[in-house]
């Protein structure tokens, strides 16, 4: 029997991938619609094999396999991209959009093959729409790559590979299907464009803060994988793994990461990042800004745990509670938007290697503070926190961080896109910092009305779009550079979906809604 918020869900992705090619309209948008229409059967097939158990790797069970709407975020993100750096004039991005579509599609195929593989007995009509789709994508990128194209997806697709063998494997009911592509799909076309870039530093193409972003994503992981191997063989809790992990993590940044970088950007990493940091007034007083906003958040863990009392161990934050930390990333994002977005790219990077970091002491429980950690943070659990890491405050800032480090600055030569475009570095904001947070809030308080089959309401949905539309409001007003020329219409449609979108899928909203918004709003 199918599962009636699973087809609600997928519509509303139909819906915005119909409405990204009616306006980007192009020989790659058949290959998009193929790949849609087979995720859409695919999913159905992961969802009974998640059901029976018979996945290969273990994973997230509160939640629907959601193939079909993390298959669609990176084409759609690559062909989104690719107009408006055509439009720009820019060629060498326009192709970068290409690749970028091209391993997107190809590595979600790779997934479906992967059900369909495994999935006894043989779905002979998926099988088929698999086959046509695989058949549509191949021949265009034989008619629209060239061979170090080809070679640069394949590269990509072969690193997706070993990193789920491995990542799905050390980190059971983390991810569902659909979080892992979305996620692992994103770190192995990182890790490619930072060997890439290694290799042709000579070139000289890159800005310092693009660098840094993925010398600091590649270096947590393999700092991750690095530690998960040799604790296999070590206690981790004691004090001399302990101080040993602290060692090597001096080590592995002095002697490999730090060098890494220096090879790319050409100075001193430390020198420049603290001239980065300290360069204009206005980046001092937005770095004490956050600074003590950091430490009222703090201040909330701190808080929450004292009210916890012996008689409610089992005592969990409320929904409500956790929306404080959504409002207080706002307050620490709108501002850097508006002032200095350099600035918000480098302190978004930092305080993600922070927080995996944070979470290693966690997981491993290292001295002094892993068990502390632990301790303060299992107040804040929900059920997408299933497996052995907590995930969702990274995922928020992740939410919050991606329209911006994945704003196509080159392609803007005045610093912003024409029309809804303009928007795009607040998609974390609105779709996230605002409009998930008034539905949960308004939702779990006032809301009677509940859509069918999920536990969100209508009053939710409706007011998170009200909210957000009165946010687009505020930043026309104290943001100079945001002009929508006339494309107020088109704001509404994407806010709208992106909330119905919200109400109906099971998968990390935090990471998905952002990606969607952004995608509508450069189409």
């Amino acid at each position: 029997m199918l599962n009636k918020p699973v087809l609600v869900e997928s519509l509303i992705v139909f819906v915005i991938v119909l409405f990204v090619h009616a306006v980007v309209w192009d020989r790659y948008s058949w290959c998009a619609i193929a790949l849609a229409i087979q995720a859409f059967y695919v999913q159905f097939k992961w969802d009974r094999l998640l059901q029976l158990g018979g996945a290969v790797f273990q994973f997230r069970t509160a939640a629907n396999s959601g193939l079909l709407p993390a298959s669609m975020v990176i084409p759609l993100l690559g062909i989104v991209m690719k107009e408006r750096c055509k439009s720009a004039g820019i060629v060498y991005f326009e192709r970068f959009g290409i690749v970028v579509a091209s391993t997107g599609m190809l590595v979600a195929l790779f997934l479906s093959v992967i059900a369909v593989g495994i999935t006894k007995p043989v779905p002979t009509n998926t099988c088929i729409l698999t086959g046509v789709a695989g058949s549509i994508i191949i021949y265009t990128m034989k008619h629209s790559l060239t061979v170090s194209e080809v070679i640069e997806v394949l590269e990509v697709l072969l690193i997706f590979v070993y990193l789920s063998m491995i990542l799905l494997y050390l980190l059971p009911r983390c991810f569902t299907p659909g979080e892992a592509l979305l996620v692992l799909g994103g770190i192995s076309f990182v890790l490619n464009q930072l060997i890439k870039r290694s290799l042709n530093v000579i070139e000289g193409r890159g800005d310092p803060i693009d660098f840094f972003l993925l010398v600091a994503v590649v270096g947590v992981v393999l700092l991750g994988l690095f530690f998960t191997v040799l604790f296999i063989f070590m206690d981790s809790g004691t004090w001399i793994s302990s101080m040993f992990f602290h060692m090597m993590t001096a080590v592995l940044g002095l002697g490999v990461i730090m060098p890494w970088l220096y090879r790319l950007i050409q100075r001193n990493p430390l020198f420049w990042l603290l001239q980065f940091l300290f360069q204009t007034q206005t980046r001092v007083y937005l770095l004490v800004y956050w600074t003590f906003l950091a430490a009222s958040a703090c201040g909330v863990v701190f808080y929450q745990n004292a009210k916890r009392s012996s008689e409610s161990k089992k005592h969990q934050a409320s929904t409500i509670t956790r929306k404080y930390f959504h409002f207080i990333v706002v307050a620490t994002y709108v501002p850097g938007l508006i002032y200095d977005r350099q600035l918000l790219y480098v302190a978004a990077v930092l305080c993600l290697a922070v927080f995996i970091f944070l979470e290693y002491i966690r997981y491993f429980r290292i001295k002094p503070f892993g068990q502390t950690l632990r301790h303060l943070l299992s107040l804040f659990l929900d059920e997408r926190d299933s497996g052995p890491l907590i995930l969702t405050h990274i995922y928020l800032l992740l939410g919050m961080s991606l329209p911006v480090w994945l704003f196509p600055r080159s392609c803007a030569p005045k610093g912003t896109l024409s029309g809804a475009g303009a928007l795009v570095p607040y998609s974390g904001v609105l779709a996230v910092g605002v409009g998930d947070t008034i539905a949960s809030v308004f939702g779990s308080t006032m809301g009677e009305i509940k859509w069918p089959g999920t536990k969100k309401t209508f009053e939710g949905t409706m007011t998170a779009i009200f909210a957000q539309i009165i946010a687009v409001a505020l930043i026309l007003i104290f943001d100079s550079s945001v002009n929508l020329n006339s494309s107020y219409a088109w704001v509404l449609a994407c806010v709208s979906l992106v909330s119905l979108l919200e109400a109906y899928t099971t998968q990390i909203d935090n990471l998905l809604l952002p990606l969607y918004l952004q995608i509508m709003f450069m189409a």
